[in-house]
């Protein structure tokens, strides 16, 4: 915790950028802080504050780093810094800013802040399995941010992309993004429950769903509190949204068709509940776990398996 008269002490020593990250540094390591959402040490947590605080981007010339600051500008670093370190907010709900795919994202504490794996996918067009020139339409399926959507908008600039969610609220930050990225003319923003409400047929359903069972719910570091139970929390083994999304994909995905579904640390329950059906786990490059394919016929072949 940063108290009050740490804080002031604070106010009243600190002039450089320098001197506010080193401050920011020591205040994260000491309040042992979880990174999860972007950025995996405190320097770069403090710096995040930091040229959000000042509007500065992030490539910043590293000369700057000895410029003065204005007592309101170090006032409002350290507003940020304490929330935090005592609140354990995370930072892109401190600047609003997420990055996915190399793009920028509105984030608030609507919708999850992007981290999928499933970056690693879209900017490969998910090759070799599909091929780009015949992806017509795609669906993001629990949309949230619209990061997913919009990435995918992106890497098939030909096909139209549904960005769906349960949440009115989570849709209305993905909204913003399409609107942001101007891409209102190619992704479209639905209301959804499941697949209840979407029209497909879609050459892709990609899907970051709710997947965290109730061990892990439990176990969360204070910072994913932040985040929308709705969109993190699915049942005792994490799998309540994903049984029914494979029940129910193939009715809405083309001939060729394919679903492509992050279920995280949930894998192992899926493996043990389905050990027959032949899931295809990616790997990545950059870390990430827990991400399946199956094609339309093997979710057709395998329906009886889905429904028990």
């Amino acid at each position: 915790m940063i108290s009050e008269q740490h804080l002031q002490e604070a106010a009243a020593s600190l002039h450089t950028l320098r001197d506010c990250l080193r401050y920011g540094e020591t205040c994260l390591r000491a309040g042992q802080v979880f990174y999860g959402h972007g950025n995996d040490d405190p320097w770069d947590e403090a710096l995040a504050l930091l040229l959000h605080t000042l509007s500065l981007p992030l490539d910043s010339d590293p000369r700057i780093l000895d410029a003065r600051l204005l007592p309101s500008e170090v006032a409002a670093y350290l507003a940020l810094l304490v929330r935090r370190v005592n609140e354990r907010v995370p930072v892109p709900y401190l600047t609003r800013q997420a990055w996915f795919c190399g793009l920028p994202f509105y984030v608030d504490e609507r919708v999850l802040i992007p981290r999928s794996p499933l970056a690693e996918l879209i900017e490969q067009q998910f090759a070799p399995w599909l091929v780009p020139e015949q992806v017509h339409r795609v669906l993001d399926l629990c949309t949230g941010s619209g990061c997913i959507a919009i990435a995918c908008a992106y890497a098939f600039e030909q096909a139209q992309v549904d960005g769906s969610d349960i949440s009115e609220d989570a849709l209305a930050v993905c909204r913003e993004n399409i609107a942001r990225h101007g891409l209102e003319g190619q992704v479209s923003a639905v209301l959804s429950d499941g697949l209840a409400q979407v029209a497909g047929p879609y050459d892709l359903i990609v899907s970051n769903p709710p997947y965290v069972d109730a061990r892990d719910m439990a176990a969360l570091p204070d910072e994913y509190r932040h985040e929308p139970e709705l969109a993190l929390a699915s049942g005792d083994d994490g799998l309540d949204f994903t049984r029914r999304l494979l029940r129910e994909a193939p009715d809405q995905l083309s001939e060729q068709g394919v679903l492509i579904v992050e279920v995280g640390n949930s894998w192992e329950a899926m493996l043990a509940e389905w050990p027959e059906v032949p899931f295809f786990w990616f790997e990545f490059e950059r870390g990430g776990h827990g991400v399946f394919m199956l094609t339309r016929q093997q979710l057709l072949e395998y329906r009886h398996v889905f429904s028990d």
